[in-house]
């Protein structure tokens, strides 16, 4: 899978995710921020807690660890699948 195609792909995770229940498509910056942190990071712990920093960034409010987990390893997923069809 190329890289355009991964990147969509963790766009429409992110876009489902909405962690402020405001609507999809509201979280434009936040997800290239994240889209950004899942190229460099491969670890979930540290993917989670990039991914809770950037939405309490820009909403000051914080969002549950947890659910920062269970994002980031569906994002990770879908990089690792996306390395592996390479």
């Amino acid at each position: 899978m190329e890289t355009a195609m991964m990147n969509l792909l963790l766009a429409d995770e992110l876009n489902e995710w909405d962690p402020f229940h405001i609507g999809g498509g509201s979280y434009d910056t936040e997800i290239a921020d994240a889209i950004q942190a899942v190229h460099m990071l491969s670890d979930e712990m540290k993917l989670a807690e990039r991914l809770q920093s950037i939405y309490e960034f820009s909403f000051e409010e914080l969002i549950p660890f947890e659910n920062c987990i269970i994002v980031a390893k569906k994002l990770l997923s879908i990089k690792n699948e996306s390395s592996c069809a390479l």
